[in-house]
């Protein structure tokens, strides 16, 4: 469908899962595309590599998937019959607590409600009617702001999602239920108080009741892999070590989609945008940073709780009130001593990521957006509060600070890996006001990245959404709804 004026119909810059999403959903309509990426390697938040001792396979950003599994736009991909295998753990996701207790996610919801104790009928009553009702709302709620196809049930979990994690607390009253709410809902990245991270716990959560929290095997790049192969297997073309600066340094196309924040898209294309334009993403908030660290590790951690040992996940931070309280210290600038700790633990399932014997691990807390302070010290000693002789078995260790992380993917801006914050005024609104969030005041240039609906998480469903629009606007292709 070429233009003699134009290289490629068009160009996506960034191979992150939306820039993959992105391309694939162009060349799928027999297009002629092309992604640039300025690493040397696919993948984005994908990419997995030994950054502790030879042997030991750490994913870089993500590693547990859950978004992956649910997302409307992947479930229509041959992944599997390109590589890709998911390993789903016992226990989707552990949360311990000091009494030695712990509450467990699992795919079913009765068995998730054990234990949670005297909180079982009120957590049933929550998340048995939403995984009847969330896979007629999943394409609604994962993408941009529009009239819902059903809308009295977008409605139901609105009334529900838009409420703070700390008001939503109030349907519990056990430590266990209350502080597997808070481990879900503190993946928003913002204090508990902020309205709309209710939405963030219960689509976690009930993705994990009803697709799981797997992890891929051989890593998470195993993902980028497995796109990037149907996608050249269509046609598609990838460049690799291509840092774009400007639009000037990209071949001729009739459309460009970038898979990058708006401070780069203003970087590369400000000159293009219009007043209006150029100063709502000016305004654009980024959110919270992470500090990150990935182990060797000598033998598994040796949690107290034997759920936590089966789980591929583990939320460690104790109670409601004291994850609440971590968060909301790391969101003023603050570095609380005791932070609420992602954990992932996959090579407890998935026996390429150590040698025979040995095990990794891999860790985040939230800190002030570009913070440069250690938090190793604070984040073991909470792993070791729940495994006693956790720092006994570490054979070596990786760190990396918010600027770091920024350094190995630029749109991780001050440490920020859900594309800016994703509060209730950039939650459909993201990266500006407009009829179309992918949609720049330029013709024929587009954002698809996490700056965009519906956000943070490896999903593709900015990059899908992002195609959709430019395939209607430039090449008069109207797509089906997912």
């Amino acid at each position: 469908m070429v233009n003699n004026r134009f290289e490629y119909d068009a160009i996506v810059v960034g191979s992150g899962p939306n820039g993959l999403a992105a391309a694939i959903t162009m060349q799928q309509q027999g297009l002629s595309t092309l992604i640039v990426e300025g690493s040397k390697a696919i993948g984005g938040g994908l990419r997995s590599a030994e950054v502790t001792l030879p042997g030991f396979l750490h994913d870089i950003c993500s590693a547990v998937h859950p978004m992956a599994v649910s997302s409307p736009f992947f479930k229509q991909m041959p992944l599997a019959k390109h590589g890709l295998d998911f390993i789903y753990p016992e226990v989707a996701a552990a949360h311990p607590l000091d009494n030695g207790s712990s509450a467990a996610l699992y795919r079913s919801i009765q068995k998730t409600a054990v234990t949670l104790g005297a909180d079982a009928d009120a957590y049933t009553r929550i998340y048995e009617p939403l995984a009847k009702y969330w896979p007629s709302i999943a394409v609604d709620v994962l993408g941009p702001l529009r009239i819902p196809k059903h809308p009295l049930n977008m409605v139901r979990f609105g009334l529900m999602g838009l409420t703070s994690a700390k008001s939503f607390a109030d349907n519990f009253k056990t430590k266990e239920a209350r502080g597997l709410w808070a481990g879900m809902a503190a993946h928003s990245i913002q204090p508990l108080s902020s309205l709309t991270t209710s939405a963030i716990g219960l689509v976690l959560t009930v993705a994990g009741h009803l697709y799981g929290w797997p992890i891929p095997k051989g890593g998470s790049q195993s993902i980028a892999n497995s796109l990037v192969s149907y996608y050249t297997s269509i046609g598609g073309k990838i460049q690799t070590d291509f840092y774009v600066n400007a639009l000037s340094e990209l071949p001729p196309s009739r459309a460009v989609l970038f898979d990058v924040t708006p401070k780069q898209l203003l970087k590369i294309a400000g000159h293009k945008f219009s007043p209006l334009y150029k100063w709502q993403l000016q305004r654009f908030k980024y959110g919270m940073g992470v500090f990150k660290v990935d182990w060797a590790l000598n033998e598994p951690i040796p949690f107290t709780n034997p759920d936590c040992r089966k789980a591929g996940t583990v939320h460690i931070g104790n109670t409601f009130e004291e994850i609440a309280s971590s968060e909301y210290l790391s969101s003023t600038g603050k570095h609380p001593e005791k932070p609420f700790v992602l954990l992932a633990q996959q090579s407890l399932f998935d026996a390429t990521r150590a040698p025979e014997g040995k095990h990794t691990a891999w860790a985040y807390c939230h800190v002030p957006n570009g913070s440069l302070k250690d938090m190793t010290d604070a984040i073991e000693n909470q792993i070791a509060r729940f495994a006693p002789g956790f720092k006994d078995i570490i054979l070596a260790k990786a760190t990396s600070n918010t600027a770091q992380i920024e350094e190995y993917n630029n749109n991780y801006l001050g440490g920020d890996i859900n594309g800016g914050k994703l509060d209730i005024t950039q939650l459909f609104t993201r990266p500006a006001l407009r009829m179309s969030p992918y949609k720049t005041s330029h013709q024929g240039l587009y954002i698809c990245s996490s700056s965009t609906p519906p956000g943070g998480g490896v999903h593709g469903m900015c990059g899908y959404y992002a195609a959709k629009r430019a395939l209607s606007d430039i090449f008069n292709i109207k797509l089906p709804s997912l």
